[in-house]
C-alpha cells in the first residue's frame, strides 16, 4: 500500500515539529467513545496527533477533526478483507458482539502498511496508543520501536479479570468448571463461567482466531503504559493492582473521560436529532423522569420487550425508553418492536425514542433521575457524572456481568433487578422495582451520590484523573523522537492508504 494525497513543505529533523502520537481506537461505539475522549484531551495539549481508520468509520471522526483541523489527522486505511467478515462491513455496530473475534483479526492484516507509512514519515510517531482489544499493536510498537500504550474503555476490574482469565482457559477448556475465582484480585472476584466476559468464554474453542485473540490480549498487561478510562476514588485498589502486576507506575487512570472540560461530549456528538427528545423532558418536572437504555449492540427480543414494556407501563412513573432497532427480519421476529398499543396506553407519561438518542444530553437533563441500563461502563461512568444517583442494573453480555460485580456487590452503587442476555423479567417485579426506585431513599442512591461526587471531584482541579492525564502528557513529552524519513508527501494533511 502507498500513501497519497496532497505535497506539503515540512521541515524535517525540525526542532519545532510537535510530538507525533499515533493512535488507534477500535471500531465499536462502546471503545471509541472514551478513546476519542482522550484523543481530544491530548489534542488540547498541542501534540500532533494521526488516528488510523478505514473509509467507513472515518465519518465518525467528523465532529472531532472538526474541532481540531490544525493537529488531528487521519490514516485511512482500505478494511481488509477478511473470509469470516461480510464485504462492507467496518464497525461491530454491523454485526453486533459476535463480531469480534473476526474484527479483531482482520484488522491485525493493517500491520505492515502501518509500519511501511511509520517508515516513509518525516516526524514519526513517538509513541502508539490503540484500542486494549488490539493487542497485536504490542508486536507492531517493538518492531518499529516505539513504546506502545493500551487504552481502556473498560473498568480497571474487568481490565484485571481480561489479564488473569487467560491463564485459566485451559482448565476451563478441560475440565468445565462452574465457577472461577480470581483470588490475587482485590475483592477476589469469582463469576460463573457463563457470566465470564463474552471475549473470553468465545474463546472457550481452540481455533487459529481464538488463539490469536486469546496471545494478544494477554500482552496488555506487558505494555509500556496502561490508560483506564475509571478513577482512583473509585477503582483506586485496581490501580494499585495493575500497577504491581505490570512492575511499574505507567498505569493511568483518567476518567471519567467524558467530563474533560465539559459536562456534555458536545465536541464529539450532534445534536441536531434530540430536540424532540430535549423538548418532552423540558415539559417534566425535576427528577421525575426513568431513562431506560441497553446501549448500542444489544437487541432486546419479542418476549424481553413485551416484558419491560408491562413492566414500565405498570410502575406508573414516567420514563424516556431509547430502543435499538434491528434490520426487517429481526423486527419481524420481534426484536426490538415495541408492543402494538404500548405508545397508546403510557400517553404522554411516556416517550419511546427508535434509533440513536444523545445519552449525555438526557442524562443531564434536570428532568432525569433515574437510569434502567445494561451495566456498561461508559453509560455508568456517564451516569455518575450526571449526577444521576438511581440505577437499576440488567447486566446482558461483553464486560457487563463483570461490571455488575463491581456496581453492585463491591461498591453497591446500583440495583440489579435482571440477569442474562436471554432471561425475561418478571413484569410485576420490574414495575415495583422501578416505582420504588423513583420514590424511595435506598441506600444505593447515597453511595451512587458519593460516587458521582468523586467522579466531578476527580477531573476538577488537583483531581486524581487530571494529575495522572498530567503524568501522561509529560511522559509522552520526554520519549525519544524516532529517527525522520528524508521526504514524504501529506504528511500535514490527512492521509489515504491506497
Amino acid at each position: 500500500m502507498s500513501s497519497t494525497s496532497t505535497t506539503t513543505t515540512t521541515r524535517i529533523g525540525g526542532s519545532n515539529q510537535p510530538t507525533h502520537i499515533l493512535m488507534f481506537p477500535y471500531p465499536a461505539q462502546g471503545h471509541m467513545l472514551a478513546f476519542l475522549d482522550l484523543t481530544h484531551h491530548l489534542a488540547l495539549q498541542d501534540f500532533m496527533i494521526t488516528i488510523i481508520t478505514t473509509p467507513k468509520n472515518h465519518k465518525i471522526l467528523g465532529p472531532l477533526l472538526s474541532a481540531h483541523p490544525a493537529t488531528i489527522h487521519t490514516l485511512v486505511f482500505p478494511f481488509p478483507s477478511y473470509a469470516n467478515l461480510s464485504s462492507g462491513v467496518e464497525n461491530i455496530m454491523d454485526i453486533g458482539g459476535p463480531g469480534n473475534i473476526a474484527m479483531m483479526n482482520a484488522l491485525s492484516k493493517l500491520k505492515e502498511p502501518i509500519v511501511q507509512w511509520f517508515h516513509s514519515h518525516p516526524n514519526p510517531p513517538v509513541a502508539l496508543i490503540s484500542d486494549f482489544f488490539l493487542g497485536w499493536t504490542l508486536q507492531l510498537a517493538n518492531q518499529i520501536n516505539i513504546p506502545r500504550i493500551s487504552f481502556s474503555s473498560i473498568a480497571a476490574l474487568q481490565f484485571s479479570i481480561l489479564d488473569k482469565c487467560w491463564s485459566v482457559l485451559s482448565l476451563v477448556r478441560e475440565t468445565s468448571p462452574s465457577v472461577v475465582d480470581f483470588p490475587n484480585i482485590p475483592g477476589s472476584p469469582s463469576f460463573r463461567v457463563e457470566l465470564m466476559p463474552s471475549v473470553f468464554r468465545r474463546c472457550r474453542e481452540s481455533n487459529p482466531e481464538t488463539d490469536f485473540i486469546k496471545d494478544f490480549l494477554a500482552t496488555n498487561i506487558s505494555s509500556w503504559g496502561i490508560v483506564i478510562n475509571t478513577f482512583e476514588g473509585f477503582e483506586g485498589d485496581y490501580l494499585r493492582y495493575l500497577k504491581n502486576r505490570a512492575g511499574h507506575h505507567r498505569v493511568y487512570g483518567v476518567g471519567p473521560l467524558n467530563l474533560l472540560g465539559t459536562k456534555k461530549r458536545h465536541v464529539l456528538e450532534n445534536n441536531r436529532d434530540s430536540a424532540d427528545v430535549l423538548a418532552w423532558l423540558d415539559s417534566c418536572p425535576d427528577d421525575s423522569v426513568l431513562y431506560v437504555c441497553f446501549g448500542s449492540q444489544k437487541l432486546l427480543n419479542r418476549q424481553q420487550m413485551v416484558a419491560l414494556a408491562a413492566g414500565l407501563e405498570r410502575s406508573g412513573v414516567r420514563f424516556l425508553w431509547v430502543v435499538k432497532t434491528g434490520t426487517a427480519e429481526e423486527a419481524a421476529e420481534g426484536y426490538g418492536e415495541v408492543p402494538d398499543g404500548f405508545e397508546e396506553k403510557v400517553g404522554n407519561r411516556g416517550l419511546v425514542v427508535k434509533g440513536w438518542a444523545s445519552q449525555l444530553l438526557i442524562l443531564n437533563h434536570r428532568a432525569v433521575g433515574g437510569f434502567l441500563n445494561h451495566c456498561g461502563w461508559n453509560s455508568m461512568l456517564e451516569a455518575s457524572g450526571a449526577g444521576v444517583t438511581r440505577i437499576l442494573g440488567w447486566p446482558m453480555e461483553a464486560d457487563q456481568h463483570v461490571n455488575a460485580k463491581l456496581l453492585v456487590e463491591l461498591r453497591g452503587v446500583v440495583k440489579r433487578v435482571c440477569e442474562g442476555g436471554e432471561a425475561v423479567p418478571d413484569p410485576d417485579e420490574l414495575a415495583k422495582e422501578i416505582a420504588e426506585l423513583m420514590k424511595g431513599d435506598a441506600p444505593e442512591r447515597m453511595r451512587a451520590k458519593e460516587w458521582g461526587e468523586k467522579a466531578l471531584a476527580a477531573v476538577s482541579a488537583g483531581g486524581s484523573s487530571l494529575r495522572d492525564l498530567d503524568e501522561l502528557v509529560r511522559e509522552l513529552r520526554q520519549l525519544p523522537r524516532p529517527k525522520p524519513a528524508v521526504a514524504h508527501e501529506g504528511v500535514n494533511g490527512n492521509t489515504a492508504a491506497q
